[in-house]
């Protein structure tokens, strides 16, 4: 994952609505109607919510019926996992560097 596609990603994350959402949707499947009936959102809201989501590839539609439910794409957010573990691990390098300098002083 390049940061070209992690940048959106993490902006889609950051905010509190598109966050519950992903969360409800991690217990399952649902419709944009059920996830309003779930969270203090319109309907409309959701849908607008999914559908930016849906452009960083974190959910998709699935239609079942006559009724579209999403669901998330967990190897998505599994790269993104994966890319900040990167980053920490770097960080956390570094400040051992750091540590072991600032103790030998």
């Amino acid at each position: 994952m390049t940061s070209e596609t992690l940048v959106p990603v993490f902006a889609a994350l950051g905010d509190e609505t598109r966050w519950s959402i992903l969360a409800a949707l991690g217990e399952g499947d649902a419709s944009a109607s059920a996830l309003a009936g779930r969270l203090p959102v319109t309907r409309q809201a959701i849908a607008k919510h999914l559908a930016v989501l849906q452009q960083v590839g974190l959910v998709e539609p699935v239609r079942v019926g006559r009724e579209v439910r999403y669901r998330v794409i967990g190897a998505q957010l599994g790269d993104a996992a994966r890319r900040l573990e990167t980053i920490g691990a770097q960080w956390d390098r570094r400040l051992a560097a750091i540590k072991e300098i600032a103790e030998g002083l």
